[in-house]
């Protein structure tokens, strides 16, 4: 069961939504949008693919950062959800 936390709906903040969608949804469906929305709007790095280049709306996900690496993201991502 250590995998139920991991799969509860929870909220998402106004910022987090702007990105990912309305939720509630799970983290694991919180981190597969945040993929596909870096995809889509080609934000990962060049030269080092593990950091993420934020645009407007993943600078307020980010704390204002320019650029995150993965680890960080799932760390700040986990600031916009309760």
């Amino acid at each position: 069961m250590a995998n139920a936390a991991f799969m509860k709906p929870m909220q998402l903040s106004a910022d987090l939504e702007a990105v990912v969608g309305k939720g509630p949804m799970p983290r694991s469906e919180v981190v597969k949008k945040l993929w596909e929305y870096i995809k889509a709007n080609d934000l990962q790095d060049k030269q080092n693919k593990r950091n993420i280049n934020a645009d407007a709306k993943l600078k307020k996900v980010f704390g204002g950062k320019e650029q995150v690496s993965m680890f960080e993201m799932t760390k700040l991502v986990s600031g916009h959800l309760s």
